[in-house]
């Protein structure tokens, strides 16, 4: 059986430079999916043109639209490039570019030119839970979003909140500090046998 060995990081978005090569629906698709996640995110896309949708959504947030051609100068200053374009030759280019730069990038729909891939992410208040395929099957990690969403429950923030709470009170060294968390918490992962 082979492994997931990808390993699962959270990235603040709003303070990183973020380029989004293209702008049809697959650019539609991803810059949906990272303000989703992250409305504050600082969003560059460039592309020779934009779809509608392209243009509303990017109206309400911090993003950039450049209507060029990709040109490697567009990198200056990125740390993370997503390449959604229709055309392989530019979205190839874009990742040979990346490389040079060491510059994470992501090729839509293009496992093998990937360093990050964008899964599938449910959000609850504080509480935030980043689900993986390994590229395999986006539609699994939507239908495990989808289940995710549905059962934990809308007060998930208002626990964590009183957990934070909680934790700031606790007096001792960090094993009794753990120790008195996980004793708290240990009911959430009990399991209800019927």
């Amino acid at each position: 059986m082979e492994k997931n060995e990808l390993y699962p990081v959270f990235l603040k978005v709003a303070v990183l430079d973020v380029l989004i090569v293209g702008g049809g629906n697959v650019g539609l698709e991803k810059l949906t999916f990272l303000l989703k996640s992250s409305p504050s995110a600082n969003v560059t896309m460039v592309s020779k043109a934009f779809i509608p949708e392209v243009i509303s959504l990017a109206k309400g947030y911090n993003v950039s639209l450049v209507e060029e051609a990709y040109k490697s100068s567009f990198l200056k200053g990125r740390q993370m490039v997503i390449a959604t374009t229709d055309d392989l030759d530019v979205n190839l280019q874009v990742y040979h570019d990346c490389k040079k730069e060491n510059i994470l990038v992501n090729l839509a729909d293009n496992p093998t030119y990937c360093d990050f891939y964008m899964g599938g992410i449910v959000t609850k208040g504080s509480i935030k839970i980043a689900i993986s395929t390994n590229g395999k099957s986006p539609t699994a990690a939507k239908r495990l979003r989808q289940f995710f969403e549905e059962v934990l429950p809308e007060n998930m923030n208002e626990f964590v909140e009183n957990l934070n709470t909680y934790r700031k009170t606790i007096k001792g060294d960090f094993e009794e500090k753990v120790s008195k968390m996980n004793e708290i918490t240990k009911e959430m992962i009990k399991i209800k046998k019927g």
